[in-house]
Order: C-alpha cells, then sequence, then structure tokens
C-alpha cells in the first residue's frame, strides 16, 4: 500500500492463483477499487499492512488501517490487512531480468507487489490459516 500508488491483483474464482491487474494513483484507488470489486464479484479485499521490519507500527501501518476502513466503507466489503514486509524487495528481484522503463517499472512492481500479498494470504487459507487482521463488513 503506497501514498502514491496502489498496485491491484486478483484471484481467480476458486483462489488458487493471483493475477496483477492493474496500479492506481493513490488519490482515486478508494473509487477504483469499488469498480473493480463489482467487475470481478470480490468477496473480500487484502491489503498490504506496512509493518516496519521489526514488526511495530509505523506512520505507514496507520495510514494503512485508515485506508481499509475507507475501503471497507465505501464498498461493503471487508478488507483483511496482510503483513507486507519485504514484498516490494520480492517484487523487484522477480521484475530484475524485466526492461520496463522507470514509471512503468515502478506500477509493474506495485503490482507485483500485490500479487506476493496476496498469494500469500490465499496461499494460507488452503493450508486452513488466516492471515492478517480483517476491517470491515464480513
Amino acid at each position: 500500500m503506497g501514498t502514491t500508488r496502489v498496485g491491484v491483483a486478483r484471484s481467480d474464482a476458486l483462489g488458487l492463483m493471483a493475477v496483477p491487474v492493474v496500479t492506481l494513483p493513490r488519490a482515486r484507488a478508494i473509487e477504483e477499487l469499488g469498480h473493480l470489486a463489482t467487475e470481478y464479484d470480490a468477496i473480500e479485499f487484502v491489503c498490504g499492512l506496512p509493518l516496519s521490519l521489526d514488526g511495530s507500527d509505523t506512520a505507514s501501518t496507520l495510514d494503512a488501517r485508515q485506508f481499509a476502513i475507507e475501503l471497507s466503507a465505501a464498498t461493503g466489503v471487508a478488507v483483511r490487512l496482510v503483513d507486507e514486509r519485504l514484498t516490494t524487495v520480492a517484487a523487484q528481484h522477480a521484475l530484475h531480468d524485466a526492461t520496463h522503463s522507470t514509471k512503468s517499472g515502478r506500477a509493474m512492481i506495485d503490482q507485483v507487489a500485490a500479487t506476493i500479498v496476496l498469494d500469500s494470504a490465499l496461499n494460507a487459507e488452503r493450508a486452513g490459516n488466516t492471515l492478517g487482521e480483517t476491517v470491515g463488513e464480513s
């Protein structure tokens, strides 16, 4: 969850795999996510929770929680916040050999990071665990 951009991924109907969708400007993210939720019949949003490396909250953590509250209120869809530590680094490594301009590269990194967060939540759920904390409607 960035302050400038929000990477978006979705899962297939069976929740087996996550795929990148789009990168949205943060200023329009809630409105656009509402449209995407309708388009894809979303039952839950999974948002990255930016914790510090030691697991403590930061200003970005509080911002992400507020975003989740606003997103759930605007859409009526629950939001699950999942630890996103090091997902941007993992996304950068995954795209290391790709040739992207700086601007499109950042947008792609955001989408891949979103895919990593969603994939970790889906994998945990298949293993009988639920990652993170849920905000809003259920």
